[in-house]
């Protein structure tokens, strides 16, 4: 199970240079007050988030769809955007899925996830598949995301131009709100494409229903081992007033309200950790960015920002809370030939790169600490689904915490919504 180095993360947040103890113990008494509420929603049976990583009875239907997906398939193309997709590609991700150097295992195949809408690399990619025998997961909960049906179109048309028309519903199958008046349920329903229905639940906290886990299970990873993490999370977070997640949650307000704390900047250093910090990006800042209020996120990778943006972090405006995702990774990788580690290398001697990111790791660290710049630690012993399933809850809970104590609804996004409006009245005009 993930931990949570509280002690680390206080040493930098609370006393000199971070909130005072008064103002912490202040602001840790509003989160645990915001737990109760939604310990209170819990109890009732109002949060689905909450409730979905105890469900067992509804994976059967999610490993048949995956498997019929799957099957004699060379590639699978998942169509979706925002928290439609970044759940998904979080979870495929821990399969290596997206890192340099993946090869899809030989019994599975190949998945794309052309989430960004640029015309010119959907149609690359169309033709660089074999359309035969390529298959479409259509993920949108409304059914009506412009940018998931523009694809979806011009994905049919593609199949019917190879001279697959008669034989759509074998090639596409949605995942969508069970709303008969949904767009993508209509086309659904007339071509025949096999559906599985949407939970009632925001894109960006469902990666614990189908949205998330049909991918996990066609990249072979164990679905109730992600939602068991999770489930762990929540247990702790309602069963401890000091648990990782409320504390974090009373630092992130604290450092706001009183020291103007206004970006929130998140590293891994994992690379099958990267999708997981764009995850976070949408979830923080479209839960939390609502009447003027919210911090803005950030995510980073490793090693790479070290060389990029550690300057500004260190040097320029105190503005940033940190959060570092490490992992044990000493002793990772291979120690290097003797006879090439000498003269002036032989620091490297005995070393392998996993010694080096560990290094660099608690590097970083101690550096924003001793510089003063608010810094916690969210440490995972190993990458697994059950780690990866608390961090995921983590981060929700965290959101959702941050939102009570600062008054908005974490669930909404009014501003995207009239942006999606005048887009289509663009379009029909």
């Amino acid at each position: 199970m993930y931990v949570c180095d509280i002690s680390r993360s206080l040493e930098s947040t609370i006393g000199a240079g971070g909130l005072a103890s008064d103002v912490y113990e202040t602001v840790l008494a509003r989160a645990q007050k915001a737990t109760d509420r939604l310990k209170q929603q819990h109890a009732a049976g109002t949060l689905l988030l909450t409730k979905l990583p105890a469900e067992t009875d509804d994976l059967e239907a999610m490993v048949g769809f995956a498997d019929r997906l799957c099957e004699n398939t060379s590639d699978l193309i998942i169509l979706g955007i925002g928290g439609s997709s970044l759940g998904a590609q979080t979870v495929a991700q821990l399969s290596g899925w997206g890192t340099v150097g993946y090869r899809t295992a030989d019994a599975r195949p190949v998945v794309h996830m052309p989430e960004n809408l640029d015309p010119l690399t959907f149609e690359n990619l169309l033709s660089s598949c074999d359309l035969r025998t390529t298959r479409f997961l259509v993920v949108s909960k409304s059914g009506s995301t412009p940018e998931t049906l523009s694809q979806v179109l011009q994905a049919m048309t593609a199949i019917d131009a190879a001279g697959g028309g008669k034989y759509l519903k074998q090639h596409f199958a949605v995942i969508t709100d069970a709303d008969a008046q949904n767009p993508l349920q209509e086309l659904a329903k007339e071509q025949e494409f096999p559906v599985l229905h949407h939970e009632n639940i925001g894109g960006r906290f469902s990666v614990f229903s189908n949205t998330g886990l049909v991918t996990a299970i066609v990249f072979g990873l164990n679905p109730a081992q992600i939602r068991r993490g999770g489930e762990a999370v929540i247990a702790a977070t309602f069963n401890d007033p000091t648990a990782p997640a409320i504390q974090c949650a009373a630092v992130t307000v604290g450092l706001l309200e009183s020291r103007k704390i206004l970006q929130s900047a998140l590293t891994v250093y994992e690379d099958r950790l990267q999708r997981m910090g764009l995850w976070f990006r949408q979830l923080w800042a479209e839960s939390l960015g609502k009447d003027g209020k919210g911090l803005t996120p950030l995510a980073g990778l490793g090693p790479v920002d070290q060389h990029s943006q550690l300057q500004l972090f260190l040097d320029g405006p105190n503005d940033k809370l940190h959060t570092i995702i490490t992992r044990d990774v000493g002793g990772d990788g291979k120690v290097p030939n003797p006879a090439y580690a000498k003269g002036l290398l032989a620091c490297f001697e005995g070393k392998t790169i996993g010694d080096i990111l560990e290094a660099e790791q608690r590097a970083t660290i101690e550096t924003l600490a001793k510089n003063g710049r608010p810094v916690r630690e969210l440490h995972l012993p190993v990458l697994d689904e059950e780690n990866l399933g608390a961090l995921l809850m983590h981060f929700m809970l965290e959101t959702i915490l941050v939102a009570d104590m600062i008054g908005v609804d974490p669930f909404s996004q009014p501003a995207v919504e009239e942006g999606k409006k005048l887009a289509r009245t663009f379009l029909a005009g």
